[in-house]
C-alpha cells in the first residue's frame, strides 16, 4: 500500500515537473534520494513508464493538432509543400526530435551513471539554466512564431532538449529558452516545446517499460507504474493549461527564483546530513 502511495506522489511529482521549467527528472531524483524509496521499484525503468503519463497528457491536450499533422504529413511524399502549416510543424517536430535522440542512443550509459545522476549535478544545473531563463528573457525579442521556425532554429531547439537528458536541466526549460534567444513569444516557445517531447518521450518510455516487462514484472509492480502512470497523466493535462495561460503574461523569472532557492534549500541538507 505505501509503495502505491509513492508511486501516486512520484506521478504527481513528474505531471508537474515535466512541463513546468523546473526538471522532472531532477525532482524525482532528489524525491527519491530524500525519501530514500526502492530504487529497484522506483528506478529508471519507473521514471520513464511515468513518462507516458505525461505523454497520454500532451497527447489528449494537443490532439487537434496532432490530428491535423497526421492528415497532412502523408501527403509529403507526393505533395511536399511547407507552406502547409500542419505539414511544416510535422517536419519541424521530426528534425526537432533527432539531436536528443542519437545522444540518448550513444551516450545512454553514461546518462545513467551514478555520477550524472548525483544531486549535487542537479543543484549545479538548476541555477546555471535559472540563470539562462534571466539572460533569455533580458535578450529575446518575443515576437516569432513556432511555425514560422526553420530546420536550423528547430535544430538548435532539439540540442537544447537533448541537454535536459542531465539531471536539473529540465527539458521544457532548455527547449523554451532556446525558443526565447531565437526570438519566439513564450507560450509559442511553450506549445511548441510540449508537441515536440511526444516522439522523444514515446520511445524513451516505451524502451524502459519494454525492458521492465522482459525483465519479469509482477502483479504489484504493474499496479505501481499505472498508479504513477495515471496521476501523472491527469496532473500533466492541468500543468499544461495553466503554463500556457501563465506566459501569457509572464515571465520565466518566477521559475528561475524557484530554482535558485531550491538549489540551495537541497545544497544546504546534502550538507548537514
Amino acid at each position: 500500500m505505501l509503495e502505491l502511495v509513492e508511486a501516486i506522489f512520484l506521478g504527481i511529482v513528474q505531471g508537474l515537473t515535466e512541463f513546468l521549467p523546473v526538471s522532472s527528472s531532477g525532482h524525482l531524483l532528489l524525491t527519491q534520494f530524500f525519501l530514500g524509496v526502492d530504487q529497484e521499484r522506483f528506478g529508471l525503468p519507473f521514471d520513464a513508464a511515468i513518462q507516458s503519463g505525461t505523454l497520454l497528457a500532451v497527447i489528449s491536450f494537443f490532439w487537434r493538432d496532432f490530428l491535423a499533422m497526421a492528415r497532412a504529413f502523408p501527403r509529403s511524399p507526393r505533395e511536399f509543400d511547407l507552406t502547409n502549416t500542419d505539414q511544416r510543424m510535422a517536419w519541424l517536430i521530426i528534425v526537432a526530435t533527432i539531436p536528443a535522440g542519437l545522444v540518448g542512443f550513444f551516450f545512454d550509459d553514461f546518462f545513467e551513471s551514478a555520477a550524472v545522476r548525483s544531486p549535487w549535478v542537479v543543484v549545479v544545473n538548476l541555477v546555471l539554466v535559472g540563470v539562462l531563463f534571466i539572460v533569455a528573457e533580458a535578450v529575446g525579442r518575443k515576437s516569432r512564431q513556432a511555425s514560422k521556425l526553420g530546420f536550423l532554429s528547430v535544430i538548435a531547439i532539439g540540442i537544447a532538449q537533448a541537454t535536459a537528458l542531465v539531471p536539473g536541466v529540465s527539458r521544457s526549460g532548455a527547449t523554451i529558452t532556446m525558443g526565447l534567444f531565437l526570438g519566439m513569444r513564450r507560450d509559442e516557445a511553450a506549445r511548441f516545446s510540449f508537441l515536440m517531447s511526444v516522439p522523444i518521450i514515446t520511445i524513451a518510455a516505451g524502451f524502459s517499460i519494454a525492458q521492465a516487462v522482459a525483465a519479469g514484472m509482477d502483479v504489484q509492480q504493474a499496479a505501481i507504474f499505472l498508479a504513477g502512470i495515471l496521476s501523472s497523466a491527469m496532473v500533466g493535462y492541468l500543468t499544461i493549461k495553466f503554463l500556457l495561460q501563465f506566459l501569457v503574461h509572464h515571465s520565466l523569472r518566477a521559475f528561475a527564483y524557484y530554482r535558485f532557492g531550491l538549489a540551495a534549500v537541497v545544497a544546504l541538507l546534502l550538507v548537514l546530513l
